[in-house]
């Protein structure tokens, strides 16, 4: 896994100039086993990433002022338990455009800037299926931080921000670095699942 964009991903850009579209896929990630069971009521804690062209594109959080956009391969992400996959549409990007839009939605969504409630992972998906197919992703992928930012003021300050783990500043540990904070966001969810619905879940 590595952060978006690489001098490696932009010798690629330029080298790869196909004209044939592609379809695009929607990769949802467990990050609790408690989805077993909110999966049944329309919730759950999910991770996603956009799939085209044999690569997943996803969104995580750091401590610095540029891109959290990161490439890996597809269904792969580290630390997540696949789910499904969804098919979203298609696009008429060739691979050379598709990336070059990629990497200029990635500006947007610096690693300082992810929010767990107003915007995650799902908040960079969503985004890019408005753009490239005019619908959204599915509802149920981020409901939970929708149902969230309607307590938001209610929650605690603790919870409201993310918490990132300082790692050295390498880009062998870019990828550890969204992991930690991945791990944190599920943490972080359960909690805003339990403070909105306290029900006792079932157990095994």
């Amino acid at each position: 896994m590595r952060l978006f964009p690489s001098n490696s991903s932009v010798k690629k850009r330029q080298s790869n100039g196909g004209s044939n579209g592609a379809l695009l896929y929607l990769n949802v990630y467990d990050l609790t086993p408690m989805n077993n069971y909110l999966f049944w009521f329309g919730l759950g804690i999910f991770h996603s990433g956009i799939e085209v062209y044999g690569l997943e594109y996803g969104y995580g959080a750091h401590e610095y002022p540029t891109s959290g956009v990161f490439e890996l391969e597809p269904r792969s992400c580290p630390g997540f338990i696949f789910r499904r996959s969804v098919l979203l549409g298609s696009t008429n990007m060739s691979r050379s455009e598709f990336r070059l839009f990629i990497e200029q939605l990635s500006q947007k969504y610096h690693g300082d800037t992810y929010h767990l409630i107003t915007k995650n992972c799902n908040h960079f998906t969503d985004e890019v299926c408005l753009q490239l197919t005019g619908k959204p992703i599915p509802g149920w992928v981020n409901r939970l931080a929708r149902l969230g930012s309607f307590c938001n003021c209610l929650l605690p300050e603790s919870i409201q921000v993310t918490a990132v783990r300082h790692l050295p500043d390498n880009p062998a540990y870019s990828g550890l670095r969204i992991l930690v904070c991945a791990r944190a966001c599920a943490y972080i969810y359960t909690r805003i699942f339990q403070d909105i619905f306290p029900i006792q879940m079932m157990r095994d």
